[in-house]
């Protein structure tokens, strides 16, 4: 299953500039999901993140990995329509820049749901190398 920008844009509430995730490549609605960023020259936050050393800042590697678990959360049935905030970042490490040119590729897979509340384990790579890994936590609104 592939999901463009439009379908996720049908899922989640996110919107350029702050939509971080160009595709959906796989999708177990509740159990999991694995979408792409690809990370251009211009995004906005190279300007100011690093000029002289463009590095994609790590609270958006984390955003981007919530945005492709809010897909695979969002895309059950009773979810629809609903919003996932954060409930908490746990276990978060940073392993590989990201730079321009990057195609990192975001993973998230829901370990844990109790009603509205649950927490995915997300593992972002590029080239198969981990670049970043966290717990997040979600509550959905």
């Amino acid at each position: 299953m592939m999901l463009g920008i439009k379908e996720i844009q049908e899922i989640i509430p996110h919107r350029h500039p702050f939509l971080l995730v160009d595709c959906i490549e796989e999708l177990e609605p509740g159990v999991r999901a694995t979408g792409y960023k690809c990370v251009t020259f211009d995004e906005s936050f190279f300007r100011g993140h690093f000029p002289e050393e463009p590095v994609m800042p790590g609270v958006l590697i984390i955003e981007a990995l919530a945005q492709v678990g809010a897909v695979a959360i969002l895309s059950m049935e009773e979810n629809k329509g609903k919003i996932a905030y954060f409930g908490g970042i746990d276990k978060a490490k940073f392993k590989k820049k990201v730079i321009p040119g990057s195609k990192l590729k975001l993973e998230c897979e829901i370990i844990k749901r109790k009603g509205p509340v649950g927490v995915g384990k997300a593992v972002a790579t590029i080239d198969g190398k981990i670049a970043a890994s966290a717990e997040l936590t979600f509550m959905i609104g």
